[in-house]
């Protein structure tokens, strides 16, 4: 691929979604990492640079998928915030009140024999509870305040004064929140020996270290819409009022 080298991870996601698939796999941080280069995540990741761009063309060359994807730097700041709301904020709340049980019920059979389920359900419990207070101030704050004010843009109105100063103020917070998250899905996947479950894993087993890697894959994508494409449009909004 011409040119994605110099390009940040970000910018790539963006450009074409299908990129997401090539980052997961390899282990790029496209959301938290997404303004480092190409060159530069590869690094961190210990990846070939020739490996994660062959990859990368593979996925442009490939055929259309059968339902035309958004446009989301096109489309209205709302849009992607009912989106982000309706898609990513629904589903985390969901898989996090099921993976409570289903890690009960895994810990309470394999526990003994795998003493490192009671590590993983520690630190996912401690990123379940800090992502529930997360997603109630982005739903109860800042995203309202951007709805209205492009709301007010829109309708070539003076923009309402925001609550807290400057929308960089609650954007900033928000992103060292998901920073946080990161690291934790971070540990819970090097914890977890990638969500390779083991020779006796029963079903349940099995079906908690998928659960788990599809909320990882998930909140990589919500965290990258929210740190590389609403966040920054936002300000720039804000910005040129």
């Amino acid at each position: 691929m011409s040119g994605a080298t110099e390009k940040t991870v970000g910018e790539l996601a963006l450009e074409n979604p299908a990129a997401t698939r090539v980052f997961e796999k390899l282990g790029i941080d496209y959301c938290c990492g997404g303004g480092k280069t190409l060159a530069q995540a590869c690094q961190a990741a210990r990846v070939s640079i020739d490996e994660a761009t062959a990859a990368l063309a593979a996925v442009s060359a490939g055929a259309a998928p059968a339902a035309p994807l958004r446009n989301w730097p096109a489309e209205p700041l709302s849009e992607l915030v009912a989106h982000i709301l309706s898609t990513h904020h629904v589903y985390t709340r969901r898989e996090i009140a099921r993976l409570g049980p289903l890690f009960d019920k895994v810990c309470a059979v394999h526990e003994k024999n795998h003493p490192e389920l009671s590590r993983l359900r520690d630190t996912f419990g401690g990123l379940a509870g800090e992502l529930t207070a997360h997603l109630m101030k982005e739903e109860m704050a800042l995203f309202p305040y951007i709805v209205r004010m492009e709301e007010a843009v829109v309708a070539k109105q003076p923009v309402p004064p925001p609550p807290f100063g400057t929308v960089r103020d609650p954007v900033a917070a928000m992103m060292h929140e998901h920073d946080a998250a990161g690291s934790a899905l971070r540990s819970m996947r090097e914890i977890a020996s990638g969500y390779t479950a083991p020779p006796d894993a029963c079903a349940s087993f099995q079906t908690l270290y998928r659960a788990l890697a599809a909320l990882e894959a998930d909140l990589h994508h919500h965290i990258h819409l929210e740190n590389n494409l609403l966040f920054p449009r936002a300000i720039e909004m804000e910005r040129a009022q």
